[in-house]
């Protein structure tokens, strides 16, 4: 009889199933044994009456079951309204005990009082065996999902491109160095290059989800060396507005999926609202932005940090989308040229061709419409002095290629704002920084 998950027991009553997990709780009063079983689905109680001859194997195997232990359980599946649980409970045949646990776990991850992250990360395999880590990591996973899902039904096409590059191209002093056989290789810091490749090759409408990294000595509760990005590049574009409208209509549709999936546990478990935005975003110049926040909350700061939001102008950006458009974001645009990317499109008057999104206070994209002429992307990597550095790249607008655009998105840093989680080092399954190279 093969394994059933917990969550699909309802379909089962009155029938003799077999399920698996680890052994979440024990109850072991003068003549009942009850066992709670855990999977990642779901909990379900095993009940065992002390005072039947044929149980007193199986007393004795759960009178001396340490927690945390994983058993094989066969039985029948009874309706038992009484039982809070899920109002039904196994009367088990057989268990098999298939790993025993330790007695002391290095902490307790159902209270988590006086435990601080570092040791949380260093059992993360403890830490990710809670209700909430659980819950945490399906809602990401149907968070990508539902944005894969977006864009598939928009014939977008998934590929995958090199973590391995020959050049450290986008900003040298941000890269991982590493020993590619007898050549210097480095570890990409985002598929940039390549997703602009694919529409060269015609791709036209394509996205990756796959691991970045930066080698940026940040401590900070929302940057990792190691991240996942979700990236987004499609052609025939007429302003960078066709990418910021695809990214508003992408969002969306995967948070009104997402809160019909698990609203209510989100709103349960950690007291979040997953709130579905409307349609279109607001929008403000960078310039609008910061007389906005002069005006209303007095936050003033001197014009050379106006070249880009400080953090906590992102953060007074978050209340001011909420009292001006009622709304959880804001694209940011007409940022100073210079201080983005080389293959950002600037306009005949120099005005960079991209945005910023900000979602609750925080920066999660960066987008534009990318420089597709061959004569002004040259010029424009020589001007930050890359032109040598990428050659390979630059052959790619030689022979013809299409206006695009695109946008990446960190899912670790979107999930960490959707379910207010304090730092991405909890919303990865395994957090890399400056510090942190193991488990």
């Amino acid at each position: 009889m093969k394994n059933i998950s917990i969550k699909e027991l309802k379909n089962h009553l009155g029938e003799e199933v077999t399920i698996s997990g680890f052994v979440d709780n024990i109850r072991d009063l003068q003549w009942v044994q009850f066992v709670i079983i855990r999977d990642s689905t779901g909990k379900v109680q095993i009940t065992i009456e002390k005072s039947e001859e044929k149980n007193h194997e199986m007393v004795d195997l759960i009178s001396n079951l340490t927690l945390e232990s994983t058993v094989k359980i066969t039985g029948n599946l009874m309706d038992s309204p009484k039982v809070k649980l899920n109002g039904m409970e196994i009367i088990p045949a057989t268990i098999e005990i298939t790993s025993r646990s330790k007695e002391e776990l290095p902490f307790h991850y159902k209270n988590l009082e006086g435990v601080n992250l570092d040791t949380r990360l260093d059992y993360r395999f403890i830490d990710l065996r809670s209700d909430k880590n659980v819950l945490l990591f399906q809602v990401q996973s149907s968070f990508i999902r539902y944005m894969r899902e977006y864009l598939y039904h928009n014939n977008f096409t998934e590929i995958h491109t090199p973590k391995f590059i020959a050049t450290a191209s986008e900003s040298g002093a941000e890269v991982f160095e590493v020993k590619y056989f007898d050549h210097k290789a480095y570890l990409a810091q985002s598929p940039q290059f390549y997703k602009q490749m694919a529409m060269a090759s015609g791709f036209q409408k394509i996205f990756e989800v796959a691991p970045s990294f930066r080698a940026e000595n940040s401590n900070t509760s929302r940057h990792a060396t190691e991240f996942t990005s979700f990236d987004v590049e499609f052609s025939y574009i007429d302003s960078y507005q066709d990418v910021m409208n695809l990214e508003a209509e992408m969002l969306t549709y995967a948070l009104s999926k997402l809160k019909e999936e698990y609203g209510e546990q989100v709103k349960e478990i950690f007291g979040e609202e997953i709130i579905v935005p409307t349609l279109p975003f607001p929008t403000m110049t960078l310039k609008e932005v910061y007389k906005e926040l002069e005006k209303r909350y007095n936050y003033v700061v001197d014009d050379s940090e106006k070249t880009d939001l400080t953090t906590e102008a992102e953060r007074l950006t978050y209340k001011l989308a909420q009292e001006k458009f009622n709304h959880e974001f804001m694209f940011i645009i007409d940022y100073p040229a210079e201080k983005r990317a080389f293959y950002h499109m600037r306009d005949k008057n120099g005005q960079l061709q991209g945005y910023d999104l900000i979602w609750k206070g925080v920066e999660i994209t960066t987008g534009a419409q990318r420089e597709h002429r061959y004569e002004e992307i040259c010029k424009n990597a020589k001007n930050k002095g890359l032109d040598e550095d990428v050659k390979f790249y630059l052959e790619f607008f030689q022979y013809g290629c299409p206006p695009h655009g695109g946008f990446a998105i960190g899912v670790d840093r979107l999930t960490m704002l959707l379910l207010a989680i304090p730092s991405v080092k909890e919303t990865q399954f395994l957090f890399r920084g400056p510090t942190r190279l193991k488990p």
